[in-house]
């Protein structure tokens, strides 16, 4: 069982994750990409990351926009664990 990050704790992470930004219990980003098939692609490997992390973001692709939101579901909010799958897209982003 995961626990909720408190208001303060989620501040002090999103201070190190500058494009993520709070939406009520969830984190999200938007990613452009170059083209369509870059955005499918950058997908394909978020989805093997969430998956090796059992944490999987809803994601949303418009065209070459990607917008991927994080939310521990099962615990009602945020926790460590969306601020880890965060720091691993953001890892993704800076290799394309």
């Amino acid at each position: 069982m995961a626990t909720l990050l408190t208001d303060a704790e989620l501040q002090t992470r999103l201070a190190n994750l500058p494009d993520w930004t709070r939406d009520g219990d969830a984190i999200s980003r938007t990613v452009e990409l170059p083209s369509f098939p870059d955005a499918i692609e950058f997908v394909r490997r978020v989805g093997e990351a969430a998956e090796e992390a059992n944490h999987h973001p809803d994601i949303d692709i418009r065209w070459r926009k990607v917008t991927l939101t994080l939310s521990t579901h099962s615990e009602g909010g945020l926790t460590e664990a969306d601020v880890s799958m965060a720091r691993q897209i953001d890892l993704l982003t800076s290799d394309r």
